[in-house]
């Protein structure tokens, strides 16, 4: 049935004056980390755009959980965005209880940026390929050891999908971020880090660390010579760690459909692309349809291989 004429209008006027306030964009981690540096890279361009002040809040803890289970309660009226990253899919297989659901409670509004993983091991410890690391740990099961930043971090499923495809065992010792990983494979206490590519990327522009492999499906700019996972025969290790806006579920569709074309259009200039590669990440500007396919698939997924990998539960 079509609509009045007279909502029609309504739905309109609601979505021409959008918005009439400052908007605020919660980041479910504390200050300095992945998800607050890609806010406040586009916090100026979409203040500018919008014609209102952009807020960031801050709700850090329980690995993102608490801020989540808050903006899912807002008011679906697009005055509340997520920041959202891949624990967002992560987490409800990780956790015994999360307080959202992250198909049912909110709509995906647009992917904004990804990173890759890269496997690294020093340079005298005699290892040249990922084939190489892999072979070796095939003859030594349980002998070799790798660092990531955190349990269900993207760095640990990851090396957990590399060992369920290769049958490989290497035994995961968990960090509490990625600067102490790091610390572990350059003090020699573990033979193995996976580790974001800008944590790792000084460290093997200095000689320190020698990159295997990315595990994005196309290499790093800033580490040409390093291949893909898929470049050298494991393509089942590809996973990135993303970064995304999401609102509220029932948050009027015209008013997502702006925040998402202002959001694509502000990651695809040219500058802002060199801003967030200096960063460490690649702009991504996938629509709302995209980024809801890919959360699906990616929920999915990591259930799988939680599940499979017997990760214990928080």
């Amino acid at each position: 049935m079509a609509a009045c004429p007279v909502f029609a209008l309504f739905i309109d006027a609601v979505t021409a004056a959008y918005p009439e306030r400052p908007v605020t964009i919660v980041v479910p981690f504390p200050p300095g980390g992945a998800n607050d540096v890609v806010v406040r890279l586009i916090q100026p361009p979409l203040e500018a755009a919008l014609g209102q002040p952009v807020v960031i809040e801050n709700r850090g803890g329980a690995g993102g959980n608490i801020g989540i289970g808050a903006v899912a309660r807002a008011r679906p009226d697009g005055y509340t965005l997520l920041m959202a990253a891949s624990g967002f899919a992560v987490n409800p297989s990780l956790y015994a209880k999360v307080p959202y659901d992250p198909l049912r409670d909110f709509d995906p509004v647009a992917e904004i940026s990804a990173f890759p993983i890269i496997f690294s091991v020093r340079p005298d410890f005699g290892v040249a390929t990922l084939n190489d690391l892999i072979e070796r740990a095939r003859a030594r099961p349980g002998a070799l050891n790798y660092s990531s930043p955190g349990v269900g971090t993207l760095p640990h499923l990851a090396t957990e999908l590399l060992k369920l495809d290769r049958g490989i065992d290497i035994v995961h010792v968990a960090y509490p971020g990625g600067a102490p990983a790091a610390q572990a494979i350059l003090s020699r206490s573990v033979e193995l880090a996976a580790m974001s590519v800008s944590d790792a990327n000084p460290l093997i522009a200095s000689g320190l660390l020698k990159g295997l492999a990315v595990t994005s499906e196309a290499r790093w700019p800033e580490l040409p010579d390093v291949p893909t996972v898929a470049e050298v025969g494991v393509a089942a290790a590809t996973a990135e760690t993303w970064q995304g806006i999401l609102v509220p579920s029932g948050t009027p569709k015209e008013v997502t459909a702006r925040l998402a074309a202002t959001l694509i259009e502000i990651v695809g200039r040219a500058e802002i692309g060199e801003k967030f590669l200096r960063a460490g990440f690649r702009t991504r500007g996938k629509s709302s349809e995209e980024f809801r396919e890919r959360i699906t698939r990616e929920v999915s997924r990591w259930r799988d291989v939680i599940a499979r990998t017997h990760i214990a539960g928080q």
